[in-house]
Formats: C-alpha cells, sequence, structure tokens
C-alpha cells in the first residue's frame, strides 16, 4: 500500500494589515507597461512589462490597493460614508471602481486617488466590475438591479465631479442600461463586452447579452439547485491537460461558492464540471479560488483555516492557520504563485502555493 504524501511544510505568511474591520472582497489585477528602448527608434522595438497589484474592499469604508508580491501598501480611496463591498481596477491601470453600503458606487483616478464620479443608486450596492475593454461599468446589489454604464460618456460629460464650472447644469448619471434580477445581486462578473454574469441571493447565476441594440437577452441560467445565496463568483481561463478528463485546450471556468458547496461550471458549454461539499459553509462570510493551472483551489469562510484542495477529486491537501477570524474572501494571483486570503479579523494574509517544491530546490 502506498504511504500518504508528507503534509505540506507550515507556512508563515505575510501579513498585511491596514485595514479595521471585516474584509469583504480581495481582487488582483494585472496593469501591462510598454516601454520603448531608447537606443533604436525602430516603432517595433518595444518591450512589455506588467505590475500586479492587490485590491480590497473592506468595512472600515477604506479601499486600499497593495503590491500584489510584497503586500506594501500603495494607495487609499476615501470617501465613502459606508462599507465598502467591492473594489475593482480597469485593465489599463487608470480608473478604480469602489461599490458600498452608503448606497453609492464611485468611479476614481486610480493613480491619483481623486473621485471623478458618483453613480447615485437606491440601495446597499455589493458589486461593480468594469467590462474588458474597460468602457462599461456593471454594478448590482440590495435593488437587485443591474446597472451598466457607459463610461467615456460620464467621463467626458457634465458628470464628471471635477468639472467646477457653476453655470454647468448637473444631470443625474443615468445607466445606458438595466437588467431587473429575481434576486438580489451578490457578484457580476462580465465574459465579455457584451456577456455579463450576474450571481443572485436565490442560488443562481444569470448570463445576459447586454447589447443595448437588441435590449438584453436571457442567455442562460446556471442553478446550484441548492437555492443558497450566492457567496462568491470567479471566472477564469484555464489550460487544461489532454490527460484530464475534461475538454482539452483552454476552457473558462466559472467558479462559484454557495451554501455549504463549491461549484465548477464550463462557460462555453453551461455544464457543472465538479461539485464539491466543502467542512465549512458560505452562509455568512467565505469564498473560492481556482488555480491558474485549473488542478487546485482555495476554499474559505466560516472557520479560520484557508485550505487548498485538489481540483479533480476535491480531497484536501492542505489547510493553513492564522487569521484571527472567519475567511471572508480568497484569491490565487493572476500566476499561481501566491494566493491571499481576506478575514473578518481585519487582516490580509499572503500564501505561497508551492513551498513544498521551493523547500526541496533550496536542500
Amino acid at each position: 500500500m502506498n504511504a500518504p504524501p508528507p503534509p505540506p511544510p507550515k507556512q508563515i505568511p505575510i501579513v498585511c494589515p491596514g485595514h479595521t474591520r471585516p474584509l469583504a472582497e480581495l481582487q488582483y489585477v494585472t496593469v501591462q507597461d510598454e516601454s520603448t528602448n531608447t537606443k533604436n527608434t525602430n516603432n517595433n522595438n518595444k518591450t512589455s512589462t506588467s505590475t500586479t497589484f492587490l485590491l480590497s474592499a473592506c468595512h472600515d469604508r477604506m479601499p486600499m490597493m497593495r503590491d500584489a508580491t510584497t503586500g506594501d501598501w500603495i494607495g487609499t480611496w476615501a470617501g465613502h460614508k459606508g462599507a465598502v463591498w467591492s473594489c475593482q481596477v480597469d485593465a489599463t491601470g487608470s480608473l478604480a471602481a469602489t461599490a458600498s453600503g452608503d448606497f453609492s458606487v464611485r468611479v476614481w483616478d486610480a493613480i491619483t486617488g481623486q473621485s471623478l464620479l458618483e453613480l447615485p443608486h437606491q440601495h446597499i450596492v455589493k458589486t461593480c466590475v468594469f467590462s474588458p475593454s474597460s468602457t462599461l461599468l456593471a454594478t448590482g446589489g440590495k435593488e437587485a438591479l443591474v446597472r451598466v454604464y457607459d463610461l467615456p460618456q460620464l467621463l467626458l460629460s457634465n458628470h464628471n465631479n471635477n468639472n467646477e464650472n457653476e453655470n454647468t447644469t448637473k444631470v443625474k448619471p443615468e445607466p445606458i442600461l438595466t437588467v431587473k434580477q429575481d434576486s438580489p445581486i451578490t457578484k457580476l462578473a462580465w465574459l465579455s463586452d457584451t456577456q455579463l454574469l450576474a450571481a443572485c441571493q436565490n442560488g443562481k447565476i444569470y448570463l445576459w447579452d447586454i447589447t443595448t441594440s437588441g435590449g438584453p437577452q436571457l442567455l442562460y441560467t446556471f442553478d446550484t439547485k441548492a437555492g443558497a445565496e450566492i457567496r462568491d463568483m470567479e471566472v477564469r481561463t484555464i489550460v487544461v491537460d489532454n490527460d484530464n478528463d475534461i475538454t482539452g485546450g483552454s476552457q473558462t471556468i466559472l467558479t462559484v461558492a454557495a451554501g455549504t458547496k463549491v461549484y465548477f461550471f464550463d462557460t462555453s458549454t453551461h455544464q457543472l464540471v465538479r461539485e464539491f461539499v466543502m467542512p465549512i459553509h458560505f452562509k455568512e462570510e467565505g469564498g473560492c479560488t481556482l488555480h491558474p493551472s485549473g488542478t487546485k483551489f482555495v476554499a474559505g469562510g466560516s472557520d479560520l483555516w484557508v485550505r487548498v484542495f485538489d481540483f479533480a477529486t476535491g480531497t484536501e491537501l492542505e489547510c493553513h492557520k492564522g487569521h484571527h477570524g472567519p475567511i471572508r474572501c480568497v484569491r490565487y494571483s493572476p500566476d499561481g504563485t501566491s494566493y491571499a486570503s481576506g478575514s473578518e479579523d481585519g487582516t490580509i494574509r499572503l500564501w505561497k502555493t508551492d513551498l513544498l517544491v521551493e523547500g526541496e530546490a533550496a536542500e
């Protein structure tokens, strides 16, 4: 009989203080920087580098940006009067958006921290997300209403908070599209500039075509069946080995945490790929994130531990202790070398993905 694999070595994570209340959301964003070689004027002689940031939304009303590798604080967007439930930066790294319990969404200059737009809502806003092209911003929350805003139109109009001309008539910024949902919205995610996922408290995720010319059209409903509130949702494209029992090649997976389970859906076929019962629940907090390789996932929720599971079998691979409150949110970094966890204790912890491999290499 084969001996069980040795347990992973104990980790000492990077602890990121700064928040004073429970975390609500963690997101990574990678911004591409293009630089030109000054020794050669050939226009094609350009190199592209990238920088990855970690964003945190928190009940202390102070969303923050950090260096994704070191956890060092970079900046805070200050101005909300209620808990911030969601914090996002667009793909260009120039705009940030935050959704708050003060019934508003704000759009910020991601570099200077200046508030550019304040988008009023009628209830608590739980989520906001930029489209891949950065031209659209979708919001949702307790109103059970998806709003989609045209950002270039708003930023170039007199809705811009930077416009100090007293003679300018201020008009309430209106969305270009609204889509009523069957239940309050907990998370939103774009599949493309025309397809938007809306996760709701009724345990369902609605895939909408938001093409404005034809009006919104419901394309599919992902149903967890249990009816538990969708606590977390993540969209990630992975490269699947041919030896895996699911379709080879690249695949976009929708990861969902709800009730006592995690679910993995194929966004192309709409099929449920995996479903696992967890040793924790997501009834009040928690989340789940899939590794970019598609081989493992991290989940955290009702207890103080951050767990790593095998994607193929659901077997628990690692269990890490360190937080002093239930886990509120988790996310893998884009390159998969680390992952972040946010807790009710107000701290963010950064964990290494393959500590065992690194330890063996050092010997």
